[in-house]
């Protein structure tokens, strides 16, 4: 009977890892503690609704990457700090869904908490919406710090993925304490091997990342 269970749990895996292309990894394999919240699973983002693709809460990024958000994880651990991540992979199907909202101008149902401050036929112009994304290629990530007592994100002083000069990294009319906190996390994500995108605090891409023109789109399961 146990080696029957052990084979079921041996198939289970073979299962889960078949759905990945080459290279891929589910991340909680490689760091089991950590917090992981996939917004375009869900409705809290700036479509109003799960995105296609997103069929599961599971973060998938290159094995590359993983083994550097490890270490990165490893060190804010020290300071009782964790990462919290909103996402990594994502299917170029995802993309396609942002593209055909995007083009809807009618709606509007996440404006004010979003992009207040932009009309949305504006959002191909300012590059906040675009035909290919780097999350595409498996080692880029959206995140943030959070308290590992708490479980409370630490203030950066604009919300993740608010559309807008807010969320630039080296934007100034933030408190002391917010700048502080995005400083921190910039140095440890630089220091691991990977580099910054100027207009979005939580978004940083691995350096010498293993497929820089691949745009993959196997779904999230």
């Amino acid at each position: 009977m146990r080696r029957f269970f052990t084979l079921l749990i041996m198939f289970y895996y073979a299962f889960s890892f078949g759905q990945l292309e080459e290279g891929f990894v589910y991340v909680h394999d490689i760091i089991p503690d950590l917090d992981v919240e996939l917004r375009y699973y869900t409705s809290n983002n700036f479509v109003g609704k799960p995105i296609e693709g997103y069929e599961s809460n599971k973060l998938i990024l290159t094995k590359e990457t993983a083994d550097r958000l490890k270490l990165v994880h490893e060190e804010l651990q020290e300071q009782n700090l964790c990462l919290k991540v909103y996402d990594g992979y994502r299917p170029q199907r995802a993309v396609n869904h942002f593209i055909i909202w995007a083009k809807d101008l009618n709606d509007t149902i996440t404006k004010h908490l979003f992009y207040p401050d932009i009309k949305k036929k504006y959002l191909f112009k300012e590059q906040y919406i675009a035909s290919r994304s780097g999350h595409s290629r498996g080692s880029t990530i959206d995140l943030t710090i959070i308290d590992a007592n708490t479980g409370k994100v630490l203030d950066m002083g604009s919300p993740y993925d608010f559309f807008g000069p807010q969320s630039w990294v080296n934007y100034e009319k933030i408190t002391n304490k917010q700048k502080a906190n995005r400083q921190l996390l910039q140095t440890i994500m630089l220091k691991h091997g990977f580099r910054n995108y100027p207009k979005e605090w939580w978004h940083f891409t691995l350096r010498g990342e293993p497929y820089p023109k691949t745009y993959f789109d196997f779904p999230i399961k």
